[in-house]
């Protein structure tokens, strides 16, 4: 587990905020990948909420140099298996069950689960993890609620995703117990239907420039 968790790091700590996408276009993934590198979010979770979200994922892994891309919404073994074969280089879950711990203890690519209560958190730290998803962020209790976790769960680190914005993401990124925030508000859905790649280079470069 000490080797994916420092996998997972190492990905995690790239930038202060994570772009969590829905892609309905798999046309639309490189470009939009690119755009979000350039403007310095490398670390990119790809949701699986659409037909072109496994499409997506392999398009980014395959011909965005300098990405690490990832699969959200990572609901069961079948959906691991396929983000995985696309290759993503992460795996995020909004909760967590058996089935899924399993199939994460059987392969090499880190699994980021969600927890939104402290006895979720205290389950995924007896199966050994130590970096979590909190989510849904703002309505599980938002930066206050994560911030009282800090102390009676020291040691775990959290990346809050769910109704995060520019607006709020700094009160997270203040916690010590935050590592990274996931937000979609980098890649707005009309700026990705435009194709105003430099629009959203401009968001991300706004976002990376943002204080862990």
């Amino acid at each position: 587990m000490g080797e994916k968790t420092e996998k997972l790091l190492s990905i995690l700590k790239l930038q202060p905020v994570v772009p969590v996408l829905i892609v309905d276009d798999a046309k639309s993934a490189v470009p939009l990948a690119r755009a979000l590198v350039a403007g310095g979010l490398k670390a990119i979770e790809i949701t699986m909420r659409t037909p072109a979200a496994l499409e997506a994922v392999r398009a980014v892994a395959a011909e965005v140099e300098g990405a690490e891309v990832g699969a959200g919404t990572i609901l069961n073994v079948a959906h691991w298996e396929a983000a995985v074969a696309a290759g993503s280089k992460f795996i995020v879950s909004p909760g967590t069950t058996q089935e899924l711990l399993d199939a994460a203890a059987d392969s090499d690519v880190p699994l980021l689960p969600g927890a939104a209560t402290a006895s979720e958190v205290m389950a995924l730290r007896e199966e050994g993890y130590q970096v979590l998803k909190f989510f849904p962020a703002e309505q599980a209790g938002g930066a206050a609620y994560l911030k009282a976790l800090s102390s009676p769960l020291a040691g775990t680190l959290f990346c809050p995703t769910g109704g995060i914005s520019l607006k709020n993401a700094h009160d997270y990124l203040s916690l010590p117990n935050v590592i990274c925030v996931g937000g979609s508000w980098v890649a707005p859905k009309e700026l990705v239907a435009a194709g105003d790649w430099a629009g959203i280079t401009k968001l991300a470069a706004e976002a990376a420039a943002l204080k862990a």
